[in-house]
């Protein structure tokens, strides 16, 4: 009950709402397990049938006949890691039958990746190369990425929706600069497409941007069903261009709950909820319902951003072609801090992050607000309404009175290097900001 509102928690790219139907069919298949094929065959159909509208929609190469190659997983976390072992592993066979050493894989991609990445750096042993970002650029350079491309790099990670911006990557830049090395170097190092955030926006507002299968060197893609694929938390997909580019070594055959079920995931028993639900909005929706949801939060998102430029105190670091969301930092933080106003913000109920930017963008500080389905139009205008509110109540303090009394009297630099300090305490882990 002391937690916060989950309609008012901006922070989150995460469902917090769905149709009453929907809550009643996830209650009705809590108790299934999602695991027991056998047991539950309609429920893996379920699933087939929702990694093979993926697919479709993400313009992998099947055929009418054929059957796409991915998965349901617990988020796009578990599936960053599923697609990120197929490609070691690869790499790993080639290798060996070269002769070569194989004890050394990495990874490119940017600072601004989730912790999921780095997560998998670490629990497979995989060097994370990270591209800096800097400031007015806030998403992986795929030139510099290319640049620091080696035989050892068993993929470069492209974001289509970065978690501090929103802003998609040029995937089709990239796979054009790593096709010509490539060439250059005899080398067939691929790409991943983390798009977690972005996966059920680009297909359904811009259809014509290319950054999925439609380009060779993509063979595997992740995406949130439970972002804007419009399911509460605990489901994800992973979806590969085809079957050569998933190695067999990596799916399991179980035969001890009564059939030949073959597997590929981390996780084990879960709930088969999720995927019930995922199908069921495939359904309901269906493209077209799908399409004006997404329109409809990317008009709330211009309408939020609109109202923050007229208060005249934010710079907007966000673009318009991305995720629906407004990414803003003060243009004077003389008197008070972004993470000021995000302390304020709760006494009216939101819940909004301050961040500072990754590497090489640190002294930047910023607020991020997400337009989840469930932030209607009235709710933005109040939102920008009690942003005003926080303004007008800081201002009028006397002049240093706001940072004394959140004991911030010290410059952004020296307040960020606290933050990250006490974070430290905490934990070891570098964070990259907000999820």
């Amino acid at each position: 009950m002391l937690d916060g509102n989950p309609r008012l928690n901006l922070a989150s790219f995460v469902t917090t709402w769905m149709e009453p139907e929907c809550d009643k069919l996830i209650m009705a298949s809590v108790n299934k397990n999602y695991v027991d094929m056998d047991e539950y065959p309609v429920t893996t159909e379920l699933q087939n049938r929702c990694v093979n509208m993926i697919a479709h929609l993400f313009n992998a190469p099947v055929g009418d006949d054929e059957t796409a190659v991915g998965v349901g997983t617990v988020g796009s976390s578990e599936a960053i890691m599923l697609a990120g072992l197929a490609f070691k592993r690869k790499w790993q066979a080639k290798r060996k039958a070269q002769g070569k050493p194989f004890d050394k894989p990495n990874i490119v991609t940017g600072a601004n990746v989730q912790v999921c990445w780095e997560k998998f750096a670490r629990y497979f042993e995989v060097e994370l190369k990270e591209v800096k970002l800097r400031e007015g650029y806030y998403v992986m350079d795929p030139v510099k990425a290319v640049e620091m491309v080696d035989e050892n790099t068993i993929c470069v990670a492209t974001i289509l929706g970065s978690t501090m911006t929103g802003e998609f990557e040029d995937v089709k830049l990239l796979n054009e600069l790593l096709s010509k090395k490539n060439e250059e170097t005899g080398w067939d190092t691929p790409i991943h497409v983390d798009a977690a955030s972005g996966g059920f926006i680009a297909p359904f507002i811009y259809r014509d941007l290319e950054w999925d299968f439609r380009l060779p060197l993509v063979k595997s893609i992740n995406v949130s069903g439970h972002k804007y694929g419009l399911v509460y938390a605990g489901v994800g997909w992973v979806v590969w261009r085809n079957k050569e580019d998933l190695p067999d070594e990596l799916i399991f055959h179980i035969n001890y709950l009564g059939s030949d079920q073959p597997t590929f995931t981390l996780n084990f028993s879960k709930g088969s909820s999720q995927i019930i639900a995922q199908y069921y909005q495939f359904i309901r929706l269906g493209f077209e319902g799908y399409k004006r949801i997404m329109e409809n939060c990317t008009s709330n998102a211009k309408l939020l951003k609109e109202g923050i430029v007229k208060t005249g105190k934010f710079n907007i670091l966000s673009k318009d072609v991305g995720v629906p969301l407004v990414t803003f930092s003060l243009k004077d933080s003389t008197n008070y801090t972004v993470f000021q106003i995000s302390d304020y913000l709760r006494r009216f109920g939101w819940i909004v992050p301050a961040y500072t930017m990754p590497p090489d963008a640190e002294h930047i500080a910023v607020l991020r607000v997400v337009v989840r389905e469930d932030l209607n139009h009235s709710l933005v205008e109040r939102l920008v309404s009690d942003i005003e509110s926080v303004i007008k109540e800081l201002e009028e303090l006397p002049a240093g009175a706001s940072v004394k009394a959140t004991k911030v009297k010290r410059s952004i630099t020296e307040t960020q290097k606290e933050i990250r300090n006490s974070r430290r305490k905490i934990s070891d882990k570098k964070f990259n900001g907000v999820c």
